[in-house]
């Protein structure tokens, strides 16, 4: 008897520690309202966000998300950051239109630690003979979400001292990248980004928040049966 219920304990224990590793709706809120009007290591101040208490994110690792890929699952997929300036420009609305759109759930992948290092993807660099070097190996799952996702995805180019491309010769998640994925395969991706928008951290015009609105109404419609 004492062995059932100290078994039954260590259950219990695992069940609720794997439960405290998954953000809830309410922690995601929490997660990037938290940052809210403070300063970034440059000292640029975060854009103040307010998202919903129903919203329909899960955070899960890149292992997680490949689990899904390989098993044909359907589902739509967010990569992006609380500290990613672009996410944050973004974020309210893709909240917003998912929720009237009936969506029942969107995977977060965090592509940046706390302290905003890269914890997911390669990171490429040129050196002072303009010469391209890995600079951050990503995460194993990586390559294969490139490979996945390479029909949605767009080129990774650098920009040398004089303004030339130089392209690493791989695609990239950036961020923010919403893909919906039907069986496993990516059918497509926005950014959410108003073409108006020039700058990370400007204000959102009423125009600039009228495109957004276009472009996750187009994103988020109901699941296909079949491959759309």
């Amino acid at each position: 008897m004492k062995k059932y219920l100290m078994l039954l304990l260590v259950v219990l224990m695992v069940g609720i520690v794997g439960c405290d590793n998954k953000k809830t709706a309410l922690e995601f809120k929490n997660d990037y309202e938290s940052v809210n009007g403070v300063a970034n290591k440059s000292g640029k101040i975060h854009r103040s966000v307010t998202i919903d208490e129903s919203n329909k994110f899960e955070e899960v690792t890149a292992k997680e998300l490949l689990e899904k890929i390989n098993n044909q699952e359907t589902f739509y997929v967010y990569f992006g950051s609380k500290l990613c300036p672009w996410c944050r420009s973004t974020i309210e609305m893709a909240d917003k239109i998912s929720r009237e759109n009936g969506i029942d759930k969107i995977y977060y992948v965090d592509i940046w630690d706390d302290e905003g290092n890269e914890i997911l993807r390669d990171k490429y660099i040129l050196n002072d003979n303009n010469e391209l070097v890995l600079d951050i190996k990503g995460a194993d799952e990586y390559k294969k979400f490139l490979e996945v996702f390479d029909n949605v995805l767009t080129e990774y180019n650098l920009t040398d001292k004089d303004g030339n491309k130089v392209s690493t010769g791989e695609k990239r998640i950036y961020a923010p990248n919403y893909i919906y994925v039907n069986k496993g395969k990516a059918i497509r991706l926005t950014e959410g980004i108003s073409s108006l928008q020039k700058d990370s951290r400007e204000e959102l015009t009423d125009e600039m928040l009228e495109e957004e609105k276009k472009l996750f109404n187009e994103f988020f419609p109901a699941y296909c049966d079949d491959l759309c």
